[in-house]
């Protein structure tokens, strides 16, 4: 699976998303593109456009979570797991 343009939807407000930085950074992990999403509001309109249509949201949106951290690979799938980020084969 190509990682090279994996979106990471997070805030540094979170600390699961601090977490999952951290855990980047120790593995030495860089593919990705940060999206602060309490940046700025194309950020955070960008992330609640697939947070309102990406079924592997609802269940958080649900339960009144924000749904971060979010991965979102170039070919469109979606992980909500850093470790799982870190699983996907080298492209």
């Amino acid at each position: 699976k190509d990682v090279d343009m994996l979106k990471f939807y997070g805030s540094h407000i979170c600390s699961g998303c601090r977490e999952a930085l951290e855990l980047f950074r120790e593995k030495g992990f860089t593919d990705f593109t940060f999206v602060e999403i309490t940046e700025n509001t194309n950020n955070l309109r960008e992330f609640l456009k697939l947070r309102d249509t990406r079924p592997e949201l609802q269940e958080a949106k649900r339960e009144g979570r924000i749904g971060i951290p979010c991965f979102l690979l170039e070919n469109g799938e979606m992980l909500l797991e850093a470790e799982a980020v870190l699983a996907l084969p080298a492209s």
